[in-house]
Order: structure tokens, then C-alpha cells, then sequence
């Protein structure tokens, strides 16, 4: 006989399922030794045993019996997420080979005839526990991974968010305009990409990631700004011609600064990417006469174009130290006027059907009474720190 000196606790559990008591008084005398046993007369037993908390490790199953048979077991064990794991040996007289051919076909590891040969049954059930004990281990890595992948993944996802947030505050500290802008415009463009998601011109880059990382990058459009001069960037005036030259300049600054920013991270980063079309390119008009290179129509960045439109209405419809925001139907008038102009058409079709998507966001991010008397101390001081210099 087994040594029985090794703690019973550590043994697999394995369940017989047999309507027949000389055959469970068999199985169990086989292997109580070597694992723990339990014993099922009939295919309902059977099943509201594994419905518990003590899971077997493997059963053995009898395919023959009254009320539910061995194929209805098998059948609502691997129905079921919380058993279906669990290996089943067919433990049957039925021997020919189209019922060993269903057996396995139902789910079955493994199908052995009566009579048995114990030494073939031990070998069958230790060889399936191996297996068991190994899917068992790889599930349990998998598991592991894929929560170290998510673990990860949220990290990233706060690096991002810290990296833009820190770059955004660097630009408020310069431009008194910033602000809710930023929250407003960040929104405009993801309505704008989810409308356009299916379009037959966009739907080929407007995945789910993507706008998800334009949600993120559009913060960053005027990052450029923190290279402008006080006196050009805080004048509440129109500005001269030499003074506008100076200030389209800030398409180049926000691009070269994230492209060394990417430079010290030695990789490309996607969000980054985009953040860099944004910042370069959303001064560009769909008919050419934009900056910084007059490009026209499909060759500026689809991002850019989502960009040009969120952030002229939002320039449009804003309160500012110096200005009254425009009516909303004033600053969409202007924005269609723009259409195969300044911007690109499908996307001002797109506003038009989301203007009230638009309202809501402008709404919901408004600048308070409060920020506009915030904005007009920060240019007081900004003006006052600077001298109207550079």
C-alpha cells in the first residue's frame, strides 16, 4: 500500500460519478491512498457538488446512468465558466469507438473502459493532474500578466496626463487666454473625431486610441506660445505686421519643443506625435493661405484640421480681458463661411450637426466672472513683471 505520511490536505481531490455502488466502493479503494475522494450515485449529485465551493480536481464519469447521463454532465460542466476547467475522465462500458470519439468530442480528457485495469486508471488520472496542475499555473501567470499589463498600462496613462498637464501650466503661466480654452477645445475636437469616425475620409486613422491620444494631445496646440514675447503675446491690440510674423513663430516653438522633448526620451511616443501635428500645423487653412508652410487641403494633418475648427470657435465665442465673446450662431456663421476656405469641409459639416454638442461644452467649461477678473490681474502682472518687453 501508499504511505499515507504526507499530508492529506496537499492531495488532488477527485470526484467518481457512478450509479452503481460496487463501482464507487472500486474507484474509491483505488485511489484513496494517493487523493481524496468523493463519490456521486447520479449525474444530478454530481452536479450540485462542483456547484459548491470545494471544486474537485478531476472527475470520473460514468456515461450510463438514470436521470441525467454522463453527456448531460459533461455538458453542463463545460457550460459553466466555473467548471469548465475541471478534466473529466469517462469511466464507461461503453468501448466502441464512436462513443469514445463523442466522448472526447464533448469535452472529455480522456475515456477509459470497464473492466479497468487499475494501473492503466492510475496512470490515466495522474497523467491528467499534471496537465491540470500546469494549465492551472499558466492561467494563474496569464492572470498575472495581464494584470501587471493593466497596472502598466494606467501608468502610462498618468505619465501622459502628468507630462501635458505640466507642459499646459508652463503655457498659462504666459498666455492669460489659456485656461478653460484649453478644456473647451480638448472636447470640440473629440466630438469632432467621434463624429467623424465612420467617415469614409477619416475612419481609416479615427480609431479609438487615436482619439483617445487626440483628447489627450489637443492641450498642447499652443504650447508654443511660452516662446513669445510679453509685448507681442499680452497685447490686447491688434498686432502690427512685423509683430504677427513674431507670433505665427509659435507653431514652430511648440513642435521643436516636443521634438526634443521625444529626443530625451530617445523613442517616439504617439500622443506626442499628434500633440506635435496639432501644435505645428492647426494655423494651416484648407486653401493654402494659412502657417507656418501654406499647405493646403488633405496634405495638413487630419488632427490640425479638427484643431483649426475648435479653436477659431472657441476664439469666437470666448470672453476675453479685451473682448466680448461672440453669439453662438454669429461664430458658427463664420465658421461655415469657412467651409473649403479656412477649413476643411466634412469637418464643418460635422460642426454643424454637433452645434448643440458645442453649446454644451462651451457651457459647461464657461468662464466665470471670477476667471475673467483671474485673467485681467494675470495680464495687469504679466505686463507689469515684463515691461511690455520681451
Amino acid at each position: 500500500m501508499i504511505n499515507n505520511a504526507f499530508d492529506f490536505s496537499t492531495r488532488a481531490s477527485i470526484l467518481v460519478v457512478d450509479d452503481t455502488a460496487d463501482n464507487l466502493s472500486l474507484m474509491s479503494e483505488l485511489l484513496k491512498d494517493l487523493y481524496k475522494v468523493k463519490v456521486a450515485n447520479s449525474g444530478e449529485k454530481a452536479l450540485k457538488y462542483v456547484q459548491g465551493d470545494s471544486k474537485p480536481d478531476l472527475i470520473l464519469l460514468d456515461i450510463v446512468m438514470p436521470g441525467l447521463s454522463g453527456y448531460d454532465v459533461i455538458r453542463e460542466l463545460k457550460s459553466n465558466p466555473s467548471t469548465r476547467d475541471i478534466p473529466v475522465i469517462f469511466l464507461t462500458a461503453m468501448s466502441a469507438m464512436e462513443d469514445e470519439k463523442k466522448g472526447l468530442e464533448m469535452g472529455a480528457a480522456d475515456y477509459v473502459t470497464k473492466p479497468i485495469s487499475p494501473p492503466i486508471v492510475l496512470a490515466r488520472v495522474k497523467t491528467q493532474l499534471e496537465n491540470k496542475k500546469m494549465a492551472d499555473f499558466l492561467r494563474d501567470q496569464n492572470s498575472f500578466l495581464e494584470t501587471e499589463v493593466a497596472q502598466r498600462t494606467r501608468e502610462l496613462s498618468a505619465i501622459q496626463n502628468v507630462t501635458i498637464l505640466a507642459m499646459t501650466s508652463l503655457a498659462e503661466t504666459r498666455d492669460s487666454d489659456t485656461g478653460n480654452h484649453i478644456r473647451r477645445t480638448q472636447f470640440y475636437v473629440k466630438v469632432l473625431a467621434e463624429k467623424l469616425q465612420t467617415h469614409p475620409r477619416f475612419g481609416y486613422f479615427l480609431t479609438n486610441q487615436t482619439i483617445d491620444m487626440l483628447f489627450k494631445s489637443a492641450p498642447l496646440h499652443d504650447i508654443g506660445k511660452v516662446g513669445i514675447p510679453d509685448r507681442i503675446l499680452l497685447k490686447p491690440g491688434k498686432f502690427t505686421a512685423e509683430e504677427f510674423e513674431i507670433m505665427k513663430t509659435h507653431t514652430i516653438i511648440g513642435r521643436n519643443a516636443i521634438e526634443q522633448a521625444e529626443k530625451q526620451l530617445g523613442m517616439q511616443v504617439e500622443f506626442l506625435t499628434l500633440a506635435k501635428e496639432i501644435a505645428y500645423s492647426h494655423q494651416e487653412k484648407w486653401d493654402g493661405s494659412g502657417y507656418p508652410e501654406g499647405i493646403s487641403g488633405d496634405d495638413i494633418p487630419i488632427s490640425a484640421r479638427f484643431m483649426a475648427v475648435a479653436d477659431v470657435y472657441d476664439a469666437l465665442i470666448s470672453r476675453r480681458v479685451y473682448k466680448e465673446g461672440m453669439p453662438h450662431e454669429q461664430a458658427a456663421a463664420i465658421i461655415v463661411d469657412g467651409k473649403g476656405k479656412h477649413f476643411d469641409p466634412d469637418v464643418v459639416d460635422a460642426f454643424v450637426d454637433l452645434q448643440d454638442e458645442f453649446r454644451a461644452i462651451a457651457a459647461r467649461f464657461a468662464d466665470s466672472d471670477e476667471d475673467m477678473a483671474a485673467k485681467a490681474l494675470q495680464l495687469e502682472v504679466l505686463q507689469g513683471n515684463s515691461g511690455m518687453t520681451s
